[in-house]
């Protein structure tokens, strides 16, 4: 029995059921697909918008391949663009479309190659890495020596795995927009500052660079819930069966059966199993327990869906804006920006400059807008926020959020030659088209513990006390936690259904 139909939960009960197994799935929400879904956000408006988690790197192609699905990615040409002022000019750094271009980028930017060269020297060992990394997360977990012996350079794993990422960055990176560039990879969800002693940062760093052997972020064609959908058709496909509007409320086990008591609208309902796999947070899994919760956790993001009737112009004019969007679009993310930004979300205020991350899907993929939209030029932006922890919020969840959603908004006006309102579309009702999700609204709406995008902090990806075989065991031997808490989880990727169901079938076996 599987607690929780997110990608993760349809990816264990795909490989369960085509492995023979009798496999149930309640989910206590009228539809799959938890975090990783589509859905049409403005009234009237046929645009069909990844609503929570927006790129795919980190799903291997494994998954894809053992369950037959139809799904497919769509690469993105320019990694990034990030908008800077130098000598009083409008300017920036275009990272993308053929190292020629890219190296004429830095050197606009910068005055000189080396930045461009230490970037080259920097990535080349970052995807060294990947290559021998990526590969071991689908696979029993390796002891922090074995992990060390398969990376095979000293170098490199100080880098990563040692010391904080700021050092490497201080280190290699002169221009302080090129270092903002490079840590923000370190901080997407993860609330840490470059130095922080006890390296979030880097683990942050370490699965954003990793994602398919090569580090790149490609876009789910038909969006997020294309994934999903596919997931939850090739579990039915295998004989799963799929009970949406049951909701677990508890998990009574002596380790090798269990009973999970349920409530639909109709009342409360008992299934018993050999095995339970919960797709949902730690904390969530503790609930159902009755074991002691984990600490708290604590996201720091927000999250910004937006329909525009065009892209907006640049004061940077050497940039097309669809060049520019169609990567990863940074505002406010210098280097010291950052470290502005994170000491004053510490000290309890919003940041100033609230720095953040912009992404046109539509540019990539435009089957997610209808016809008429993709003929009149309509574009999808998601912005993704940056150091604005849960606690920033408590207060007045509405007001912080529009407080904090006007002053990032300015942060990518300062950049543009024409102010974003302008370039809004507008729904059937004629509110301009655009929400913005705290963390507060992640916990209320998916149950991410504090809105933690993760569950809790991402985990190195070897084994630790406690850890077990695939990283996704738990106290009780026949209930394992297959959700983005589990060690290896976090992002979209599958593998915590993945390593779960091959847990559940190794103890099986035979």
């Amino acid at each position: 029995m599987i607690v929780g139909g997110g990608h993760n939960g349809l990816v264990a009960a795909a490989y369960l059921a085509r492995a023979g197994r009798s496999v149930l799935v309640l989910e206590r929400l009228d539809h799959t697909g938890g975090a990783a879904v589509s859905t049409r956000p403005f009234v009237g408006v046929d645009a069909r918008l990844s609503r929570y988690s927006y790129l795919v790197s980190l799903l291997p192609s494994k998954i894809v391949r053992d369950l037959g699905l139809s799904f497919r990615i769509g690469p993105r040409t320019i990694s990034s663009y990030t908008p800077a002022e130098r000598a009083g000019r409008p300017t920036g750094l275009l990272v993308g479309g053929g190292e020629a271009r890219t190296r004429e980028a830095f050197a606009r930017l910068t005055g000189s190659d080396r930045e461009y060269e230490s970037w080259q020297r920097f990535y080349g060992m970052s995807g060294r890495v990947a290559e021998r990394v990526f590969p071991t997360l689908t696979e029993p977990l390796p002891t922090r020596d074995e992990l060390r012996r398969r990376v095979d350079d000293d170098e490199a794993w100080r880098t990563l795995f040692e010391e904080p990422i700021g050092v490497a960055i201080e280190d290699r990176f002169a221009d302080d927009l090129v270092r903002g560039v490079v840590l923000t990879d370190a901080l997407i969800g993860t609330f840490a500052d470059a130095h922080d002693p006890a390296l979030p940062q880097n683990r942050c760093f370490l699965y954003h660079v990793i994602g398919g052997g090569t580090g790149a972020w490609d876009v789910p064609v038909g969006g997020m819930g294309a994934l999903t959908d596919a997931l939850a058709a090739a579990a039915r496909d295998a004989g799963a069966d799929i009970a949406t509007g049951h909701e677990a409320v508890r998990i009574d086990t002596d380790g090798r059966t269990a009973q999970i008591t349920y409530r639909t609208p109709d009342g409360e309902g008992v299934a018993a199993a050999r095995h339970v796999l919960v797709n949902a947070s730690p904390q969530a899994l503790a609930e159902l327990t009755g074991d002691t919760p984990p600490a708290p956790a604590e996201g720091a993001q927000l999250k910004v869906n937006m329909l525009l009737k065009r892209l907006p112009r640049l004061r940077d004019e050497a940039v097309d804006p669809r060049e520019a969007f169609s990567g990863t679009f940074h505002i406010a993310e210098g280097y010291r920006q950052l470290a502005t930004a994170h000491a004053q979300a510490a000290a309890g205020e919003l940041p100033a400059a609230p720095p953040s991350e912009i992404y046109c899907h539509s540019l990539t993929d435009p089957t997610i807008l209808g016809p008429d939209l993709v003929e009149q030029g309509y574009q999808t932006l998601t912005l993704f926020g940056l150091h604005t922890p849960a606690r920033l919020f408590d207060r007045d969840n509405d007001a912080v959020r529009e407080e904090l959603l006007k002053s990032t908004l300015a942060q990518l006006d300062a950049h543009l030659a024409e102010p974003l309102a302008d370039c809004l579309a507008t729904d059937a009702d004629g509110r301009p088209c655009i929400e913005a999700k705290t963390p507060l609204d992640l916990e209320r709406d998916l149950r991410l513990p504090g809105g933690n995008i993760f569950h809790r902090e991402l985990s190195w990806p070897y084994a630790q006390e406690g850890t077990g075989r695939w990283g996704v065991e738990t106290r009780h031997a026949n209930v394992l936690l297959c959700g983005a808490g589990a060690v290896r989880g976090g992002g979209v990727s599958g593998v915590p259904g993945h390593n779960a169901a091959m847990a559940v079938l190794e103890a099986t076996a035979g």
